[in-house]
C-alpha cells in the first residue's frame, strides 16, 4: 500500500511539473498573439490614409485573436509565429504575413450570414479566420499534401462551418455557392472569370494581381450587377504564383 501511494504521488507531482512547463508557452502564445494584434491595430491606423479605410473593424481584429497561429505552423516558436511576416509552410508555398490576411479578411467585409470562397488553403489559418466571421467557409487546395494537412487541422480545431476542397481553385465551387465574399491568396494576371460568375451581386473579391514571385496589386474586385464590376487597388504585396491544374 505504502508503495502504490508513493507511485501515486510520483504521477501526481510529474503531472503538476509537466503542467508547469507547459503553461509559460501557453501564457507566451497568449502574449504572442495579442502582441500580434496590437502590431497590425497600429499598422492599420498608420495606413489607413493611403488604403483609403478607417484601420481594421475589431470584428477582424477579434477573429485574428482567436486564431492561433502557431497550430497552422506548429514547428515554429510562438515567437516567430506571431511575428508580423509571412512565412514558408513548404511545397512552394506561404502563410501570409498576418497584416495582410486581416486586411484581406476587412476588404470583403465579411458579415455572419456570408458563405466565403477561399482560393488557396494552404495551411488553413486564413480559412480559419475567416471563420470566426462567416457562416461557411469553403477553400480549395491544389497541392494534395496542404489540403491534408489543413483539413486535419481545421478539423482537429473545431472549425465545423470549414470545407475543404482538393482541385483547381480557378474554377470555383459552384456546389458551394454563389458567394458573399472571394479571398483569392495567389497572385494570377486578372481576377478568374468562374470566380466572377460565382461571386453575388453586391459581393466582393480580393486577390494579388499581377505575375508571381514579384510585386502586384492588392485589387478588390465588387460585382455591382450580374455583368458589370468596379475594381481598385489598394496595396503593393507579394504573393506566391497561382496554381493550375496540369490536366
Amino acid at each position: 500500500m505504502k508503495a502504490l501511494l508513493l507511485l501515486v504521488f510520483a504521477m501526481v507531482v510529474m503531472a503538476r511539473e509537466a503542467t508547469a512547463q507547459d503553461a509559460p508557452k501557453d501564457a507566451q502564445c497568449v502574449r504572442e498573439r495579442a502582441a500580434m494584434v496590437e502590431t497590425i491595430r497600429a499598422y492599420a491606423r498608420s495606413a489607413a490614409s493611403a488604403l483609403g479605410q478607417q484601420g481594421l473593424s475589431e470584428s477582424v481584429l477579434e477573429a485574428m485573436e482567436q486564431t492561433k497561429r502557431h497550430l497552422f505552423i506548429p514547428e515554429q516558436s510562438c515567437s516567430i509565429a506571431y511575428a508580423d511576416r509571412p512565412m514558408p509552410i513548404g511545397l512552394g508555398q506561404t502563410i501570409s504575413q498576418p497584416y495582410i490576411v486581416a486586411l484581406m479578411t476587412q476588404l470583403v467585409e465579411v458579415a455572419p450570414d456570408h458563405v466565403v470562397l477561399e482560393v488557396g488553403t494552404g495551411s488553413g489559418y486564413q480559412a480559419a479566420v475567416l471563420a470566426h466571421l462567416a457562416r461557411k467557409v469553403c477553400t480549395i487546395e491544389i497541392i494534395p499534401q496542404l489540403a491534408e494537412t489543413a483539413a486535419k487541422t481545421l478539423r482537429d480545431l473545431a472549425y465545423d462551418n470549414v470545407s475543404v476542397k482538393l482541385g483547381d481553385g480557378y474554377d470555383g465551387w459552384p456546389e458551394c455557392g454563389p458567394f458573399d465574399a472571394i479571398v483569392v491568396t495567389a497572385a494570377l494576371g486578372q481576377p478568374p472569370p468562374p470566380l466572377i460568375e460565382q461571386l453575388k451581386v453586391g459581393g466582393r473579391l480580393v486577390m494579388p494581381v499581377g505575375p508571381g514571385y514579384t510585386t502586384q496589386q492588392l485589387t478588390v474586385v465588387e460585382k455591382i450587377a450580374p455583368d458589370k464590376t468596379t475594381t481598385r487597388a489598394v496595396a503593393l504585396v507579394r504573393f506566391v504564383p497561382f496554381t493550375r491544374s496540369q490536366n
